[in-house]
């Protein structure tokens, strides 16, 4: 259970790391930060590219540089952006590799507004999971 501390810690390191999106082409930077369950923290932001494809978010940053380092469970993970965006369909589907389904989602805007909480669960339902690939 994240605490208020914990919430507005995770947040404040997220909006920290929004500085440091590399964003020319959209203009719009995310930020985040991912909590272990060995109480670790680790940020991202996004990555432009001139080729589009080869840009990438701000989450997965977040969540490779945990991985990177041998963390395999992420209990809880802040995203800011400038009006609260969401994760997009890639980060949801990373975040549930890593992320059990009642991993804390926090959603804040560039001002640090907590705007919405949820779990992974609840932000990517009926979700496809390592568990679905085990053979018969």
């Amino acid at each position: 259970m994240l605490t208020s501390t914990d919430k507005q810690n995770l947040i404040k390191q997220a909006i920290a790391a929004r500085e440091e999106a590399y964003a020319p082409y959209s203009q719009y930077t995310v930020g985040t930060a991912v909590l272990t369950a060995e109480g670790n923290v680790y940020t991202g932001c996004n990555i432009e590219n001139a080729a589009y494809p080869s840009s990438m978010c701000g989450e997965r940053v977040a969540i490779f540089k945990a991985v990177s380092e041998g963390h395999r469970t992420i209990v809880a993970i802040a995203v800011v952006t400038r009006n609260g965006g969401s994760p997009c369909g890639g980060c949801r589907q990373v975040m549930r590799e890593f992320g059990g389904d009642g991993m804390a989602v926090l959603i804040a805007d560039a001002h640090g507004n907590l705007l919405d909480e949820m779990t992974l669960a609840e932000l990517l339902p009926r979700s496809f999971g390592p568990e679905d690939l085990e053979q018969e």
